[in-house]
């Protein structure tokens, strides 16, 4: 066999390693007290996602998630799915926000 198509086989069934990631969301619909179950019950339903923290008085969600099975996409997809569009909050905003 051509080194090359070996080397392509092997970058092929090489497996891929997971981190776990953390994302932040903005979902500003939430206004009543139903709304934090609805979002993380859908949430909850997006493959690799392995936790959801809701901050209810700032309209936050952050998820905790294996990046290998989600996607933020995925999770704004989910949210937006139950009625309750999102969007994420960049990193620095996130970070400044949990040091308060």
């Amino acid at each position: 066999m051509n080194k090359s198509v070996i080397a392509l086989l092997l970058s092929l069934s090489a497996p891929a390693f997971a981190a776990t990631q953390r994302v932040t969301l903005s979902i500003p619909g939430m206004t009543c007290g139903a709304c934090p179950i609805t979002v993380r019950t859908a949430l909850d339903r997006v493959p690799g996602v392995e936790r959801v923290a809701i901050a209810v008085a700032k309209k936050e969600v952050t998820v905790t998630y294996d990046n290998a099975k989600a996607s933020p996409q995925a999770l704004l997809r989910a949210t937006k799915d139950a009625g309750y569009p999102a969007r994420v909050v960049p990193a620095a905003a996130a970070a400044s926000g949990a040091a308060r």
